[in-house]
């Protein structure tokens, strides 16, 4: 079928009964076979002297015109046929190249969607194939089943099923819209505060058994990298100390990793600015702590605030950051300077301090581990490895904890932090800190059981790199590269392989850090 416009205003019946107009100069359709057949009838009856006209004003054919035109008229009228009939022409190429290309079109389509499933069924049949190759039961199995999909999204199943009043409180935990597989690295670190020493640092690494830094992206004081999160900036507590990828940078050109540091629920400039968000007693009074600096204290049942650090730490993550890890993940120590004790709410209907922590903990990993495939740990206090009653005070339970599918856990074994005759594993130690391979092997010993449970985070324990003369003369001594090398060989010999290095001022003596020499 062709398109033509017609120049009258009628249908016409005399020549071609199958043209047809709709008043007006619109569309419509021509028959070509119709017009042929008209057109050799018409020039049999007319004679060889017929001239014929499609497309002039009447539509007509005749032998001749009654009243010739001239000359100037008649080369008007050609030059309006030559017009006409290029149009008709072009309108007709247009035609045949539009079918054409939907021809192609809809042929490519049919290809393509034919390839594609002949594609799946080959991976389906391949996949099949491997599958079947573990057991000859499951290769006749495969041969009659319906295929699989080709491609399964990972999942995480949650190791430590929490009780219902955990859900009734915080509500399900949440979904990773996809799960990316994590891959565990083992580490030797030391601790650099805000990248201090970098330098020296990255020299003092490239001799030795270091092969990680640990940097602070939030202290208890502010965030210390060039942070563009919102809040933070609201807050005025973004200290920009360094720029975040250059670091990361300086150190994965050196063959260093990076783990960020974000201490979590000690936040005083936080809690003063965020009243709502703190720790408060019966009345909703906000409670001060003593051992706290006697300052406020973030509530770590509030999950606003589980949403500010986490976004730090995605934020660091998106920089390049190789690992997050979460230090004073826990409630305050101590007394409050009024004497009253902190209300969370109806202990029937409100989680434990355990669980809080450990919910918050799982929440981490979904949305930072799970989602970004980056390593997650968290830093315990020591003293849970050896007490339980301290843990459940903290909201930090050594059986638990590191169930939460965190992929490293980090005890701060300090020797310095042990009081005057404790006693570990049974054995007596009168000055803690004069110990430092003695306490680390007898407190690594003590965890060794509920450590070995499947799905277990891997223990990586803060080691003591620096002098606690603050503990009073006669009850410390000074640590150098002996003591913390013999803290090292501790927890190789109580089946450990890693370790981190914590000295507040990020200076650390030259040595080899084996364990051995």
């Amino acid at each position: 079928m062709l398109y033509l416009y017609c120049s009258t205003q009628h249908k016409c019946e005399q020549c071609y009964p199958t043209i047809y107009c709709a008043k007006g100069k619109r569309l419509f359709f021509i028959s070509f076979s119709a017009i042929i057949i008209k057109t050799l009838q018409t020039a049999k009856a007319a004679g060889p002297k017929a001239v014929y006209h499609l497309g002039d004003y009447n539509m007509r054919h005749s032998d001749n015109y009654p009243n010739p035109p001239s000359l100037r008229n008649r080369h008007a009228r050609m030059r309006k046929r030559k017009i006409i009939l290029f149009l008709r022409l072009f309108i007709l190429v247009m035609i045949f190249i539009i079918i054409g290309l939907s021809i192609f079109l809809i042929g490519r389509a049919f290809s393509s969607g034919t390839n594609t499933t002949k594609t799946t069924t080959a991976a389906t049949t391949a996949a099949s194939a491997d599958a079947s190759s573990l057991t000859s039961s499951a290769a006749s199995a495969s041969s009659t089943a319906t295929p699989s999909p080709t491609a399964a999204v990972p999942t995480v199943t949650e190791i430590l099923q929490q009780a219902a009043v955990v859900d009734s409180f915080f509500g399900p935990l949440p979904v990773a819209e996809s799960v990316v597989p994590v891959t565990h690295n083992e580490i030797h670190a030391i601790y650099l505060g805000a990248a201090a020493n970098l330098d020296k640092s990255i020299a003092l690494a490239k001799n030795s058994e270091i092969n990680t830094f640990v940097i602070d992206l939030k202290e208890s004081n502010g965030v210390m990298f060039n942070s563009t999160n919102a809040l933070a900036i609201e807050l005025g507590v973004v200290k920009s100390y360094y720029n975040l990828a250059d670091v990361i940078k300086k150190c994965h050109d050196n063959n260093i990793k990076v783990i960020g540091r974000i201490v979590c629920f000690k936040d005083p400039e936080f809690a003063k600015q965020k009243p709502d968000y703190v720790i408060k007693d019966a009345s909703g009074n906000i409670l001060y702590f003593k051992n706290e600096g006697k300052n406020p204290f973030a509530n770590p049942y509030d999950t606003r605030t589980w949403d500010y650090i986490i976004d730090l730490a995605i934020e660091a993550v998106t920089a390049g950051i190789d690992e997050i890890q979460f230090d004073y993940i826990r409630f305050p120590t101590g007394g409050t300077t009024t004497g009253e004790k902190p209300y969370f709410g109806d202990p029937a209907t409100t989680p434990t301090k355990v669980e809080v922590i450990n919910r918050f903990l799982q929440t981490a990993r979904i949305r930072i581990s799970d989602e970004y495939g980056i390593p997650f740990s968290a830093d315990v206090f020591g003293i849970i490895l050896s007490s339980a009653s301290d843990g459940a005070s903290l909201g930090q339970d050594w059986t638990t904890v590191g169930l939460t599918g965190v992929d490293s856990l980090c005890p701060m074994l300090y020797p310095s932090h042990y009081a005057l005759n404790t006693i570990l594993n049974g054995k007596n130690f009168d000055k803690p800190d004069y110990y430092p391979y003695d306490v680390l092997l007898n407190s690594l010993t003590m965890g060794k059981k509920d450590a070995s449970a499947p799905g277990f985070a891997t223990v990586r324990p803060y080691l003591q790199a620096f002098t606690a003369s603050y503990i009073g003369a006669g009850n410390y001594i000074t640590y150098g590269y002996e003591q913390i090398n013999a803290q090292i060989k501790a927890v190789h010999d109580a089946g450990y392989k890693e370790w981190v290095l914590w000295n507040p001022s990020a200076k650390y003596p030259d040595g080899v850090y084996d364990g051995i020499s």
